[in-house]
């Protein structure tokens, strides 16, 4: 496996988990349910964001990926 898929793999799993966890953190929002606090699926969904964010810079940086020239 090449490195630049691989880091899209590992960025495309970690924002399916970002997605997971702002999902549970609506169901309890919804359901009112108090066994887990919804702070703590917030605060999963943005350390990911942060982490897929210095991800991206790092990978950037190092020439693992490239990033598109023309963005329009």
């Amino acid at each position: 496996m090449t490195a630049p898929l691989f880091v899209k793999l590992v960025l495309v799993l970690l924002l399916v988990f970002i997605l997971f966890n702002l999902a549970r953190a609506l169901f309890i929002m919804v359901r009112g349910e108090n066994s887990q606090p919804m702070s703590r699926f917030l605060g999963r969904r943005v350390m990911f964001s942060a982490l897929v964010v210095i991800l991206l810079l790092i990978a950037m940086g190092l020439g693992i990926i490239d990033p598109n020239p023309r963005p329009y």
